[in-house]
């Protein structure tokens, strides 16, 4: 199950990387939100010893209160925080690139296609 989990976050992550490199604004917002899933990924499979397969999410009667026993809840609640943060960062760059595409007339990133048109006859 390792493996398929860093096969997974080797995947977005190169895709994401992939992305941010690309020339226009949507494929950067793509880009990120690709890399804030692997980020998210990494972090939740990080708080977990072997998976934490079989472990309570909660606390029970009877059973020793470690984390041998449980799985930890600090990944789960940075996990978390970090789609609603990575939710409200995209729906801010759409914003941006929206206002930036009626402004320029393109979504390049650096704006050199809009000025190319421009200069044409």
């Amino acid at each position: 199950m390792e493996i398929v989990l860093a096969i997974a976050i080797g995947v977005l992550t190169g895709s994401g990387v992939w992305l941010l490199l690309r020339p226009r604004t949507f494929q950067v917002i793509m880009g990120l939100m690709l890399l804030s899933y692997a980020v998210n990924l990494f972090i939740f499979s990080m708080g977990r010893l072997g998976l934490a397969i079989d472990k309570e999410p909660v606390l029970i009667d009877g059973v020793p209160q470690d984390l041998l026993h449980y799985a930890d809840p600090m990944p789960q609640a940075l996990v978390l925080t970090a789609i609603v943060i990575g939710f409200a960062m995209t729906a801010l760059f759409l914003v941006v690139l929206l206002a930036s595409r009626g402004i320029s007339g393109t979504d390049h990133v650096d704006g050199s296609r809009a000025r190319d048109l421009q200069e044409m006859p």
